[in-house]
């Protein structure tokens, strides 16, 4: 099965398969890494005000020289920031240097205290959804696009069902062959919803990179381990990745089952739901 390039939204607008992930890039180093990127052919740049390097994002992207235009910007709503979530769009804008965002995600289904050691009981995550909403419709010179990070089906069922007016463009979830979760796949792409991909490797020194499956076809294509798992999501439908690295290849499609079928006895996930202070968000295997 070839590899896509890009993905169209549900907004009409294309998003760029292929994207560079900024989370755990620290200020001092993600300058240079986005900056590499964007000169190195990336079209894609993921970012979130939870990562605090959205200045230092927005430093790289001045300094390629890279037309604001020709790429795909995302960054995410802390989980903090659910009761100023006008105030804290204006707060990416400026740390990025950017008049807009091509992509706006709520980062968490999960409102928490100020320094992250609660929920916050007091506000409901729809009720976030629909001031995103009412933003997007209200300012599309800042907002092109708006979506959902780590939402279960249950959860995006209660979304659309309440505040489904408008429909999140995307839903970023960590998927790998460890965490496949195929239904929540089919869910989305049947309501519009494009998936992204984080964590495509499974975590920082994964199991996956030794896994015997894994291993014997990036053998096979004469490539690393990782080119493998970051393919596999860039040959899946509907499905946008975000690894630390550009090359792509082709894999048939008894490779992707195979690869697919790992979940079924190595399942794991690389970031517990449950760290929100409010449980397992709908995903049952996170279920405590």
């Amino acid at each position: 099965m070839p590899a896509s390039t890009s993905v169209k939204l549900n907004t009409g607008a294309e998003m760029p398969t292929v994207g560079l992930g900024t989370w755990k890039s620290k200020p001092g180093q993600v300058e240079k890494a986005v900056e590499h990127a964007l000169k190195s052919g990336y079209k894609s740049i993921d970012t979130a005000a939870a990562y605090a390097n959205e200045a230092e994002v927005g430093e790289g992207i001045k300094a390629s020289g890279v037309p604001r235009e020709s790429f795909f910007l995302t960054t995410k709503l802390d989980n903090m920031d659910h009761k100023r979530v006008a105030d804290a769009l204006e707060d990416s804008l400026r740390k990025l240097g950017t008049e807009y965002l091509d992509l706006w995600l709520m980062h968490w289904p999960a409102p928490m205290n100020d320094d992250l050691t609660a929920a916050d009981k007091t506000i409901d995550w729809i009720d976030t959804w629909k001031t995103m909403s009412k933003l997007y419709k209200e300012n599309p010179q800042k907002l092109r696009a708006i979506g959902v990070s780590n939402v279960s089906i249950p959860f995006m069922e209660r979304l659309l069902s309440e505040a489904g007016e408008v429909i999140p463009a995307v839903n970023q979830v960590e998927h790998h062959p460890s965490c496949y979760q195929p239904e929540l796949l089919e869910f989305c792409k049947s309501k519009g919803i494009v998936i992204t991909a984080y964590s495509p490797l499974g975590s920082d020194n994964s199991p996956l990179l030794t896994n015997p499956i894994v291993v014997k076809i990036s053998e096979k294509h004469g490539v690393a381990p990782a080119n493998v798992l970051v393919s596999l999501q860039a040959n899946t439908p509907n499905v946008t990745v975000l690894p630390n690295q550009l090359k792509i290849i082709d894999l048939a499609s008894e490779e992707i089952e195979e690869l697919n079928s790992i979940d079924k006895t190595a399942h794991f996930r690389a970031c517990e739901p449950n760290w929100t202070f409010w449980g397992d968000l709908g995903f049952a295997d996170a279920a405590k």
